[in-house]
């Protein structure tokens, strides 16, 4: 039975892949406390596992997942990291150069010490500092040495051995030093606890929307049912005449429907309501709080409530000729008038609702209406980012490829060829068309969902062939090597860390919060933050993992393929 699996698996390779892939994130799931080994580490052992049954792998599958993992990674941290080079952020910047110089030091200095080679030292790095794409960019550099191939094979087959290794204690020892000692090493739990309280009433925090299954109970924007019986409705009246009356009375609103003698219609501007007629008014909620006494008595009624309005976020473009007035100038402008704003965005953050406020181009306003109302006030405020399913494969195709184009061009220094490669090509591609996407944001949109799957599918399947065809020699490998390896692995996650809370706490004065998270970042290990931020009871840390995350990503594919050159 085992031997016609075995045949099975060996004839159709595919499936190999997908059972380490999903064995493989079962695994991960596993959780001892805070501790876990994550998808990759448990891809890499299972495919080490599947691999010893001697399971062909084709190659250019590994770099295509490898190069769409890289591009997934820059698109989500292209907005931030440019942002991140300006104001505050650009300490938490030189931070990340700092401390990934310090991990890049300690590996180079432990490699030297131990003797090892290009591929061990790759591993090294890769697996101590937690930086799984550094096995494919030290692969690929190692790949265009002018060596021997059997030298070559050797020495990329050895760097996932390294990495199993060195990962372990990589992720373990971040989080207990981020997790258990960090704050004890920054002053205390307590006292991080109360400085990171404070911190937080400065702060507007809605981290907790990012979770599918929370929503926020405030509606900015409401729908509500009154029966026309105050004494102004007396008397019949035309909707453009009604909505006047509101608006003199500080409540701009308009009629979106009516129910007339059990008829219900979207009425127009010269539509006569009559006495007793209920209608849906539409506007901001504070608006609706002082409109009973003006209209009438609120009811329930299920049928003239229940039809479809949009919600379409706008962005205001530089042609706009609101550019530079007050919000209040688009509340009341005509083609307003069966639109409401639900709120304002600016540069990521959203704003406090206030019609005094000066528009400026790029800011996103959420407005909501009938399909008609809103399809005509987009034009005039600029153009929409309609909310969609759809990724645009097109962007996300030239901009892979010009990025591994332009990658595996090279330049020579003294003698020796010095590329991106492809792979980081795909990197500084995603940075910088993800930062394109955010001054562009009609081209180039990719939805999380998608980009959630770019990720983890990209990086699990390219860490799936790279266990599979690397196990033959797994056990020779790690024979050849010595457990020595584990224990130089746990210098090389230590020192930078140890460094990293020294210079956020003495030099750089950085809030322990925002330490912790730098060094979460810096370390690109999610585990850690997780940690931090249970620890600490605040997702405060998060702030500062982002930017940090960015930069890090960047230079350690650098010092990576560095690593190559000097070794």
């Amino acid at each position: 039975m085992l031997d016609y699996i075995t045949d099975i698996l060996r004839d159709y390779p595919a499936l190999a892949l997908f059972l380490t892939v999903g064995l493989g994130f079962v695994v991960g799931r596993i959780r001892i406390g805070h501790f876990s080994l994550g998808s990759v580490t448990s891809v890499l052992i299972i495919g080490v596992i599947v691999g010893q049954l001697d399971i062909p792998m084709s190659g250019p599958l590994k770099t295509v997942f490898f190069m769409m993992f890289l591009f997934s990674i820059g698109y989500s941290v292209g907005p931030n990291f440019f942002k991140s080079l300006r104001g505050q952020g650009l300490k938490q910047v030189i931070f990340a150069v700092l401390m990934s110089l310090m991990c890049f030091g300690a590996t180079l200095l432990m490699a030297h010490i131990m003797s090892y080679t290009k591929g061990e030292t790759v591993g090294l790095f890769a697996g101590s500092q937690t930086c799984s794409s550094l096995i494919g960019v030290g692969s690929e550099a190692i790949s265009k040495l002018p060596l021997p191939d059997a030298v070559k094979n050797k020495e990329i087959d050895i760097i996932p051995v390294c990495y199993a290794v060195t990962y372990i204690f990589g992720t373990l020892g971040t989080v207990i030093l981020l997790g258990n000692f960090g704050p004890k090493l920054l002053g205390g739990l307590d006292k991080v606890k109360r400085e990171t309280a404070a911190l937080e009433e400065t702060m507007s925090d809605n981290a907790w929307l990012k979770d599918p299954a929370n929503f926020n109970v405030r509606r900015p924007v409401s729908f509500r049912a009154y029966r026309l019986t105050a004494n102004y409705f007396c008397i019949p009246h035309t909707v453009a005449e009604a909505e006047s009356y509101l608006l003199r009375h500080g409540i701009p609103v308009y009629i979106g429907r009516v129910c007339h003698d059990g008829e219900i219609l979207t009425p127009d501007p010269s539509y006569i309501l009559r006495p007793g007629d209920e209608v849906v008014l539409c506007g901001r909620l504070h608006f609706m709080l002082r409109i009973n006494n003006v209209v009438g008595p609120e009811v329930d009624n299920p049928e003239l409530l229940t039809y479809p309005v949009h919600r379409i976020p706008v962005r205001i473009a530089s042609t706009s000729e609101f550019v530079g007035k007050p919000l209040h100038n688009v509340i009341v402008a005509p083609f307003m008038r069966a639109v409401s704003v639900r709120d304002i965005e600016r540069g990521g953050s959203h704003l406090r609702f206030d019609p005094t406020m000066e528009l400026r181009k790029g800011d996103i306003l959420t407005i909501v209406g009938s399909q008609d109302a809103v399809s005509e006030a987009v034009p005039k405020l600029g153009h929409a980012e309609r909310p969609t399913t759809a990724s645009d494969i097109m962007f996300m195709g030239l901009a892979i490829f010009i990025g591994g184009f332009l990658g595996a061009l090279s330049f020579w220094i003294e003698g020796v060829p010095v590329s991106l490669g492809t792979s980081g090509g795909a990197l500084v591609a995603g940075i910088i068309f993800g930062w394109l996407r955010s001054k562009r944001p009609s081209i180039g949109y990719i939805p999380p969902a998608a980009l959630w799957l770019m990720n983890n599918l990209g990086l699990n399947v390219f860490i799936a062939v790279v266990g599979i065809e690397a196990a033959p020699s797994f056990f020779s490998g790690l024979q050849s090597i010595g457990w020595m390896l584990f224990v130089v692995g746990a210098v090389c996650t230590t020192i930078p860390l140890l460094f990293g809370l020294w210079l956020g706490h003495k030099v750089f004065r950085f809030p322990a919060a925002i330490t912790l998270g730098c060094c979460a970042g810096t370390r690109t290990c999610t585990a850690s933050l997780g940690a931090v931020q249970d620890t600490i009871g605040s997702t405060i840390p998060a702030m500062a993992y982002t930017v940090t995350y960015a930069v890090s990503n960047l230079l350690l594919v650098i010092w990576g393929m560095m690593t190559v050159a000097l070794v």
